[in-house]
């Protein structure tokens, strides 16, 4: 502060001008100087006194960090540095790559306590891998599907973990500030908006942790939290996240792996789990903020036994009903009678919620005492299926697929390389080649609703059915198709996700893609013990097949599996509640396995069947491999080359793989896929003395000869006295500019000149026309020889005659002739 006290009074002098003016103005100078350093000691005193008086936050913090060890990575959780007005905030550090996340809920009370009003929002900042979009907009902010489907899993594990009765709006915001690239972040950010709600205010009944597991090429011993290296050759991608007891949500796609290999990997992962857990636990009641237990709705007393008298036994015929749609109706009509009943005394809400509590548990007694479900099946039978291909004419290849209330249309589409959908994230993918896009139209359940871009269920889901067809499609060398596939929901009461899987699976086989094998999916479900009427733990968990939208909605588990007899390609769980044991899990894959075998087998029946070849709507597409050294050829100036392509062979679209140094050509009904790829393979093709080039194309016609392209953007000369057999006068009597010649190449001199013979061409083909000339050629030879005779006879005599014996011809220099 002194040096800019004393620069500001250096800054008031000026120079005065010389004599008494000069020293008049000096002075003047100095009393403005002094002014203007008295003003600033008291706007500095000022400031002074105003930080005694102030009662706000401190700019420096003191800031509490933990550091857990998971599996083969350490992360560092720190709060009280950063973002202290939210209800908590955590900075997530794991090598280099740091999640910023926070945890914040409103004011005031907007739920009824029957459904946690959560929000999770995810994103990638492109800076935090020192990169800027690669997109027309720069500015980070839209979402992308990546962030989309890593909200999911941040989502899913969380929820549960709410508390019932929570009615305020609860938003989960996380950033990726920093990225190293070592490993991805969708684990971590499990972990960090877990921390952010443990030592927020906000209600959290355990802590969560979530991890990546992988499994190394030969090895049996999973890896935790493997490196983005590691996970390029791990035959398993599996995501997992639980509390100290229990699991809770695990997503992984694996290459046909067995249920003992997937078990082991879900053991070794939650072991990793439940000791970070613990740590976060002990770490956020020592740092953390009073939980507001107090907010929490509790359901008023004596409403579920009134409403059990009231309408208890109605709902429990009502939940039994097979038909969805009439099953619906029927249980809206009598809350509708439960509610207009008790208006008076309770809200509407809590009517519904302590209907809801009479519908599980109907559900599971049900199912518990009877051994049958809604629909009448006991709890291993599959609904009914049919399948169709070929269903859309005009299309690459189609399905329809149908499991009893559940229903998809499958549309393949083939295109070349061009079509592929391009990776636009921090970690900087490759190119996806195949690519699953799943609709769920509102009219599938018989509603209405938005309809337009793809909701967070419908990424969710297709990225999962994406995952588990993608081991079982071809290598881009066998198939260089980019493939893309929808699938549409026409109806959906449970798994339609699933559904999309076998739908999938057909379109596939119907647009002649060569699937390395059949896969299908299936939906398993749970009922615990503990949750039925008067069982207690004592109770066996039952595992529920091909489960139905109620029992997803009302039961404990969703256990999503793809997969064939002999292993699983992707596996979704999803779990309500603590309690899921190893065992259960166990049990669930393997009845799954069965479920699986009957679905395909269903699959083989399908009628009309997969056409199995490519449609006559279809593209074709074809590649070459091309040096690097004739990328200039191939492309042209400014794409000239190229265009000049497409525009002959009428081809969709030419990509030059610098990488693979592959040229892919890709075309459409009534173009000529092979003439590009013929003309491109001549472009790049090396020039061969003695072999004869095809129409070839006369470029200009000049007094000695003519300038033919023999190969695509190389010409050499055909000489004058190489244009024909006979002798030819004027080149152009022969041959004019744009007309289509054979001619071989002669010769290439070092200064890189062709020398091309049409006559060469013309005497090779035509062995009549190759003799007559060489018995011209002979006549010829034989003509000059009588002739010098003649010559020198004359001459001899001429000499004898005139110069005496000798003269030219005989004696002298006459008798020997020239």
């Amino acid at each position: 502060m002194q040096s800019r006290m004393t620069l500001g009074c250096g800054a008031g002098v000026r120079a005065a001008p010389r004599g008494a003016e000069r020293a008049r103005g000096g002075a003047r100078a100095v009393v403005r100087a002094r002014r203007a350093m008295a003003r600033v000691v008291k706007t500095f005193a000022a400031e002074h006194e105003l930080d005694a008086m102030y009662m706000g936050g401190r700019a420096e913090r003191d800031e509490q960090t933990l550091t857990l060890e998971i599996g083969t990575s350490r992360v560092t959780l720190a709060r009280g540095k950063i973002g202290l007005q939210a209800n908590g905030a955590v900075m997530a550090t794991e090598g280099e790559t740091m999640v910023y996340s926070t945890a914040c809920a409103s004011r005031d009370c907007t739920g009824d306590g029957s459904f946690v009003p959560l929000t999770v929002n995810y994103a990638e900042r492109f800076s935090a891998a020192g990169r800027t979009s690669g997109g027309y907009k720069k500015r980070d902010g839209g979402l992308r599907e990546n962030e989309t489907l890593k909200a999911r899993l941040v989502d899913r594990p969380i929820r549960p973990m709410m508390y019932k009765g929570w009615g305020y709006e609860t938003q989960i915001l996380q950033w990726v500030m920093s990225y190293d690239g070592t490993r991805s972040t969708d684990a971590l950010a499990i972990t960090a908006a877990s921390a952010a709600l443990a030592v927020s205010d906000i209600p959290l009944k355990k802590p969560v942790v979530g991890v990546r597991v992988g499994l190394a090429p030969g090895s049996n011993e999973p890896i935790i939290n493997p490196t983005a290296e590691q996970m390029k050759t791990s035959r398993l991608d599996l995501v997992l996240a639980g509390t100290d007891e229990a699991v809770l949500m695990i997503e992984g796609f694996c290459d046909f792996l067995t249920t003992d290999e997937m078990l082991l990997a879900i053991e070794k992962g939650h072991e990793a789990v439940a000791k970070a857990c613990k740590e976060i636990d002990v770490w956020a009641a020592a740092v953390g903020k009073p939980k507001m237990m107090e907010k929490l709705i509790v359901a008023p007393d004596g409403i579920d036994e009134e409403v059990e008298a009231l309408v208890g036994e109605d709902l429990t015929k009502a939940i039994v009903i097979p038909i969805k749609q009439e099953r619906g109706a029927a249980i809206g009509g009598i809350r509708e009678r439960a509610v207009a009943a008790l208006s008076e005394k309770y809200k509407s809400s809590d009517v519904i919620n302590a209907c809801g509590k009479i519908e599980s548990r109907a559900l599971r007694d049900a199912i518990r005492t009877n051994g049958r479900r809604q629909d009448g099946r006991t709890t291993s039978m599959i609904r009914p299926i049919a399948c169709e291909a070929g269903l859309l004419p005009r299309t690459h290849g189609s399905s329809l697929f149908t499991r009893g209330e559940t229903q998809a249309i499958g549309v393949a589409t083939l295109g070349g390389k061009g079509d592929a959908q391009r990776q636009d994230d921090v970690e900087a993918g490759e190119d996806k080649r195949f690519m699953l896009h799943y609709f769920f139209p509102p009219s599938s359940v018989g509603e209405t609703g938005r309809t337009g871009g793809a909701s967070r269920r419908e990424v969710g889901h297709g990225n999962l059915a994406e995952r588990a067809l993608n081991p079982v499609l071809p290598s881009e060398a066998d198939f260089p198709f980019v493939t893309r596939l929808e699938s549409t929901i026409t109806e959906s009461n449970g798994s339609s996700s699933m559904a999309t899987v076998c739908a999938g699976t057909l379109a596939l086989l119907d647009a002649g893609v060569p699937i390395k094998r059949k896969v299908a999916g299936i939906a398993m479900g749970l009922i615990l013990g503990s949750e039925a009427s008067g069982g207690g733990d004592k109770l066996d968990p039952i595992v529920l097949t091909d489960i139905l939208g109620s029992e997803d909605a009302l039961g404990d588990m969703d256990f999503k599996v793809a997969g064939d007899k002999d292993g699983i390609t992707a596996f979704q769980m999803d779990i309500k509640v603590e309690g899921i044991t190893i065992d259960v899990m166990r049990t669930a894959l393997q009845e799954a396995q069965t479920g699986l075998v009957h679905i395909l087998g269903e699959m083989e029946k399908c009628n009309p069947a997969p056409a199995g070849a490519m449609s006559k709507y279809a593209p074709q597409v074809g590649s070459i491999p091309v040096a690097e050294k004739y990328f200039g050829k191939v492309i042209g100036k400014g794409g000239e080359t190229i265009r000049s392509i497409i525009e002959q062979t009428k081809v969709d679209s030419i990509d030059v793989d610098k990488e693979t140094q592959i040229v892919t050509v890709t075309g459409g009904a009534g173009s000529d896929v092979g003439a590009a790829l013929e003309y491109i393979k001549n472009l790049i093709a090396e020039p061969e003395i003695g072999k004869i080039y095809r129409d070839c194309v006369v470029k200009k016609v000049v007094e000695f000869g003519a300038f033919v392209e023999y190969m695509p953007g190389q010409e050499g000369l055909c000489h004058i006295s190489e244009l024909d057999v006979a002798r030819v006068p004027n080149a152009s009597d022969v041959v004019t500019e744009g007309q289509t010649i054979d001619v071989k190449l002669v010769e290439v001199n070092s200064r890189g000149q062709t020398r091309l013979s049409r006559k060469e061409v013309l005497l090779e083909e035509n062995p009549e026309l190759a003799a007559a000339a060489a018995a011209s050629r002979s006549d010829g030879d034989s003509s000059d020889d009588s002739s010098e005779s003649r010559e020198g006879g004359g001459r001899g005599g001429r000499g004898g005659g005139g110069r005496g014996g000798g003269g030219r011809g005989g004696g002298g220099r006459g008798g020997g002739g020239r």
